[in-house]
């Protein structure tokens, strides 16, 4: 018994997976963003940052920072360090209070990796 098989046009045929439209992460900085995306993996970090971008200047004190997130100003000061060495925020001394900033273009770098 023979079987006849249909025969495919190979020309024709979709491939089963999409091109890529631009370059993938490298390994390297996959790892650097996983590093930058776990500093915003944490529920009072996003609060922070958002309190600070909601402040006309973009900039808040650490002294306006603590009620909001009903923690103590060395907690607030831990998460703001690490916002901080992620390179969302800015630190800024004026007297004995530290003033946090945005930095410029650092969330959209973030968001620029993940948006086509």
């Amino acid at each position: 018994m023979t079987i006849d098989l249909p025969v495919v046009d190979i020309s024709t045929t979709v491939a089963c997976c999409e091109p890529l439209v631009r370059e993938p992460l490298r390994a390297d900085e996959a790892e650097d963003l996983a590093k930058t995306m776990k500093a915003l993996a944490d529920p009072t970090r996003l609060r922070l940052l958002s309190i600070v971008a909601a402040t006309a200047a973009h900039e808040a004190c650490v002294c306006d920072l603590t009620e909001p997130v009903g923690l103590s100003q060395p907690t607030v000061s831990h998460h703001l360090k690490i916002l901080t060495d992620a390179g969302f925020l800015a630190r800024s001394k004026r007297g004995t209070w530290a003033y946090y900033a945005l930095v410029p273009g650092a969330l959209e770098r973030v968001a620029d990796v993940l948006t086509p």
